[in-house]
């Protein structure tokens, strides 16, 4: 006989053994394993990681494993979010006894999590329109770019690269400091709020230069708090402002001492 094995997608704040449906992986049955008032979203399978070379494949088989988190989340509230392949060998009452060997960490993992989800906060700027608008307003600035035209091409050329210089530097004070005092508003409505150096510019903002990014854990009841101050931001000239949301916790989430 196969040796038994269950794939985790998530943990939910439940006592009940249910089934989920044919919603999983390949169109595998997701049910529940209860132990107290804590869960395991499973499906059975063998004890092999999931592996291919075919990437369309892959990467069908991971949004499939995001689903199943999302309709977990929708079901029970908020849920602990695995990454996608873990696999634990045995059968129902060996998750079970999983379950009961890590509650306590699990059971702390979920309190923190409770009635909150991630979010994701990306503040951009556009470069041209911040220099246009500081050149209306700088007296200096405006001499020197008046004066480029009335000198000798060589003048006008070290000129012109020290507005550009001089420009460059207001733009980037200008958006620090629009970053430095949103930041502390936006601390002011989440749980949690991490810098997320490695995200990615989004396709629609690839013309824009990333000013910031949070990864944030935010309260149900504060969601709408803090898209009104994102609001605010992403009215101000030359700034522009992406949220997405609400997310499984994956960022919130510690796993250092399960065993």
């Amino acid at each position: 006989m196969a040796e038994e094995a269950r794939y985790v997608y998530s943990v939910a704040r439940t006592a009940i053994k249910e089934n989920l449906g044919e919603i999983g992986i390949e169109k595998r049955e997701v049910f529940t394993i209860p132990y107290k008032d804590i869960a395991a979203v499973v499906h059975s399978c063998l004890p092999q990681a999931y592996d291919t070379k075919d990437r369309a494949r892959a990467e069908e088989w991971v949004l499939e494993h995001s689903y199943v988190i999302d309709l977990a989340m929708k079901r029970f509230g908020s849920v602990l979010p695995f990454s996608f392949d873990v696999i634990l060998k045995g059968d129902d009452s060996a998750i079970a006894m999983w379950l009961e060997k890590n509650y306590k960490i699990l059971r702390e993992n979920i309190e923190n999590v409770q009635g909150k989800a991630e979010y994701t906060i990306q503040i951009y700027y556009h470069y041209d329109d911040l220099a246009g608008k500081i050149l209306e307003t700088d007296a200096e600035l405006n001499g020197m770019k008046n004066r480029i035209g009335k000198e000798s091409k060589g003048m006008a050329y070290l000129l012109q690269k020290k507005l550009d210089q001089k420009l460059k530097s207001l733009v980037s004070q200008k958006a620090a400091y629009l970053a430095e005092s949103s930041l502390s508003r936006i601390r002011s409505s989440v749980d949690e709020l991490k810098t997320d150096g490695k995200r990615r510019t989004a396709e629609n903002y690839k013309s824009l230069s990333l000013l910031a990014s949070y990864t944030c854990l935010v309260r149900n009841d504060m969601v709408a708090r803090l898209g009104e101050i994102l609001d605010e931001v992403n009215c101000q000239e030359g700034f522009r402002v992406r949220f997405t949301g609400p997310w499984a916790p994956f960022s919130f989430v510690d796993y250092r001492e399960l065993s």
